[in-house]
């Protein structure tokens, strides 16, 4: 059962086309395993909707654009999913659902996995410069070190759990983590904790050793 939830400020974004695509993989990747933040995201849309309603004048269409529109759906044309699209998870993996499998290129056997310490692997997955998206493979018992936040930072649970200072977080659940935050995540005994996570700034670390470390794991 979900506990942490997208925030209705993020959702609002998210149907805005507004949030950097590191952002939106996490948020649709959340959306599509919680109906109850699909729900909220399809009020959003339909409010959006309903503006661009009001203040967008009607356009003339050719004769021919129905027909050419049908055409094109029963062609299949423009296909492929959609980072944003609530897919579910193919091909028996139950770990990455659909839009997070677009960026992987299928399931956990085809994630790039590089380790940076302690048991902890990353993969940093292709999204525009204005944040970044990883994966990241959490050892059962094994602590992420301490650090803090320079802006906002969305981790999303796919696999096991972890605890910090302010909670528990489980598959599909999301800890939104700002400036204001300083913790220090413990995955949970018993199985190996999967996340995926996007930042839009270096994240702040007190210790020596992982601060050095940062440049090069792009943390």
């Amino acid at each position: 059962m979900i506990k942490h939830h997208i925030s209705d400020k993020l959702l609002m974004a998210y149907s805005a086309g507004t949030l950097p695509e590191a952002f939106n993989l996490v948020v649709a990747t959340h959306i599509s395993l919680c109906d109850e933040c699909r729900a909220r995201l399809a009020g959003f849309d339909c409010v959006g909707g309903a503006v661009l309603d009001q203040r967008i004048a009607p356009a003339a269409l050719s004769s021919g654009a129905l027909s050419a529109t049908l055409e094109k759906i029963k062609r299949g044309d423009g296909g492929g999913t959609a980072p944003d699209a609530p897919v579910t998870a193919a091909h028996g993996d139950t770990v990455l659902p659909g839009p997070l499998r677009s960026y992987v290129g299928g399931g956990l056997e085809q994630v790039q996995w590089r380790s940076i310490g302690g048991g902890v692997r990353q993969a940093i997955l292709p999204t525009s410069r204005n944040a970044s998206a990883r994966l990241l493979h959490i050892p059962a018992g094994t602590a992420v070190p301490d650090h803090g936040h320079r802006g906002l930072e969305l981790t999303l649970v796919l696999q096991g759990a972890f605890v910090d200072e302010t909670d528990r977080f489980a598959r599909g659940d999301v800890e939104i983590a700002d400036e204001d935050m300083e913790h220090t995540p413990v995955a949970e005994a018993g199985a190996d904790c999967i996340c995926l996570a996007a930042t839009d700034a270096p994240l702040k670390f007190r210790a020596l050793l992982p601060r050095l470390a940062q440049p090069f794991f792009r943390i």
